[in-house]
């Protein structure tokens, strides 16, 4: 009796030994970034249960499991799933269903393209596209509301700017909103021409004035863009994303998607600036499903630099009459953050102009103080005053940064604030000598969502074309060390989440990606060609090439 016992006792001992040393998958042969905290570059990985299990080298990795799944990834190199700290998914998702005007060179481009949009969606009530820029346009004499007539005088028109921070619309669109004139609005501009006539053009908060009564899509066709937009952002190696700004009917709609398992991207969703949906919010505490966090706040501090609506210590140099504008009173603003240090809630303000930044760094710590642990971000921080950028450190304040917006700002930059202020503008580099980290995103939609054409900036500093030869103002370019942390390990750490993910360790997430080449290596020039062999969110892949 007692050798059966014996026996059993052995057999139970192997079962659970072999049990311990079973697996979902074994990469191998590969170039593994891990971005742990000595920068250890592995060559295979061990994953179980959506985790990594073991780091190591493949030889002791597939002698000591038992794997599901192997993959030989031929020497490819391999990293952390890529994280966009500053992205707009809903805003994105929408994007698809219109009128495609990015890269368009001319209005009569735009036109062309609208006409197209308008027969492939004849039933529609409204023509709603985004992505004009007139910064491409030669010709920019014209009135954008009387084109607009003359093309689509039957049909509402309402057009969104490459940032979403101005729109174009017609008559129709005006008649059906009741504007008529234009009179003042808080935080925007309703823009007229020489002789007081309106233009068609409306400016931040203003734009709110006719997209209210655009129509809203149907649940099922929303669902559909999120799907689509989630697999573009697989398609370049990114697994976690910042919403910047979601108001309380999306976070809800969010919520049942993500707890019925049809979306699974790593979403990190800020409430968006309205204080009832802020303090319902933070009512109910923080929400984590392992792919939704709801746990940040964002406000909105200024306009943009490129329309002269970011707020600035002194007047624009090419408009001496204007120094830009808060979109909210710094009344509110204040008493906004108040509430929010009262809470355990994160805070994210956007803060383009010096000015700006200033107010929020100052009240930032007139109320978290120094030494505190609040994570709490400045969105931007485009134009940083010089005597400003060590209170990123007294303060703990995070800088959220977009490299790429230097290197498509930098053609007038310079104009709209001088060559003395461009020396401390889209400053990557000083924020990370001051702060220790900066995250790294790229305002998607109006910027590309590939994570490595925001790398390539970071690092080299050039728009798609190479230019300018050199790199502009390179004192503050990344290392591609800092700037491959910076959009894994600093940004998960930016929202709380580097203990889960950003680096390949032992007990995270395994979201990684995999890479046609070497990103760490290969010259400057090859980095936009890049491919994304893989992507991985939880052991899962989710794109494959």
């Amino acid at each position: 009796m007692k050798f059966i016992l014996y026996i059993f006792s052995i057999l139970a001992l192997f079962t659970s030994c072999t049990t311990n040393h079973e697996v979902d998958l074994i990469v191998h042969n590969a170039r593994i970034y891990t971005v742990d905290s000595a920068f250890t570059i592995a060559d295979a990985v061990a994953i179980r249960g959506g985790v990594f299990i073991e780091i190591g080298n493949s030889q002791q990795l597939l002698k000591r499991y038992q794997a599901k799944d192997v993959w030989d990834a031929e020497g490819a190199a391999i990293y952390p799933g890529f994280y966009d700290s500053h992205a707009h998914f809903l805003s994105f998702a929408s994007s698809l269903n219109m009128a495609n005007l990015y890269g368009a060179d001319s209005f009569a481009d735009v036109l062309q393209r609208l006409n197209a949009h308008r027969k492939a969606h004849p039933d529609r009530s409204w023509i709603v596209g985004a992505g004009w820029d007139q910064d491409r346009w030669k010709d920019s004499t014209f009135q954008v509301k009387d084109s607009l007539d003359k093309y689509f005088p039957d049909i509402p028109v309402y057009l969104s700017r490459v940032d979403y921070q101005a729109a174009s619309v017609n008559s129709r669109a005006l008649n059906i909103a009741n504007i008529d004139s234009a009179f003042y609005v808080e935080g925007g501009l309703i823009s007229t021409d020489s002789v007081g006539n309106l233009s068609g053009v409306l400016m931040d908060n203003a734009m709110e004035l006719v997209r209210m009564h655009i129509p809203e899509v149907s649940d099922e066709e929303e669902l559909r863009t999120l799907t689509k937009a989630e697999e573009l952002l697989f398609s370049v190696g990114l697994t976690s994303i910042v919403d910047a700004g979601v108001n309380e009917l999306d976070l809800e709609f969010l919520r049942n998607l993500y707890t019925d398992k049809k979306l699974k991207i790593r979403n990190y969703a800020m409430i968006e600036d309205n204080q009832r949906t802020i303090r319902k919010i933070m009512r109910s505490g923080f929400y984590d499903d392992g792919r939704l966090t709801i746990r940040s706040v964002k406000l909105t501090a200024d306009g943009l630099l490129r329309t002269r609506g970011a707020a600035l210590l002194s007047a624009y140099s090419d408009d001496s009459t204007n120094n830009g504008f808060l979109l909210q009173t710094t009344e509110n603003l204040e008493k906004a953050i108040r509430e929010v240090a009262d809470s355990k809630f994160q805070l994210s303000t956007r803060a383009i102009g010096d000015s700006a930044t200033r107010l929020i760094l100052d009240l930032y710590g007139k109320y978290i103080g120094t030494n505190n642990n609040r994570r709490w971000r400045i969105e931007h921080a485009n134009v940083v005053n010089e005597s400003d950028f060590e209170k990123f450190k007294r303060f703990r304040v995070f800088p959220s940064v977009q490299p790429i917006h230097a290197t498509t700002d930098m053609y007038w930059a310079t104009d709209r604030i001088g060559s003395d202020r461009i020396r401390n503008a889209y400053a990557l580099k000083r924020l990370v000598d001051n702060y220790g980290m900066v995250a790294i995103g790229s305002d998607f939609p109006g910027e590309s969502y590939n994570p490595l054409f925001s790398f390539h900036a970071a690092v080299a500093r050039v728009d798609a074309n190479g230019e300018p030869s050199g790199g502009y103002e390179m004192k503050n370019a990344l290392t591609r060390r800092e700037a491959l942390m910076a959009m894994t390990i600093w940004a998960a750490h930016a929202c709380f989440q580097d203990s889960q993910r950003g680096s390949i360790q032992r007990g995270k997430d395994a979201d990684f990606v995999m890479l046609s080449k070497d990103m760490m290596t290969v010259p400057n020039e090859e980095l936009r060609g890049i491919q994304v062999v893989r992507t991985v969110v939880g052991g899962e892949t989710v794109f494959k090439r």
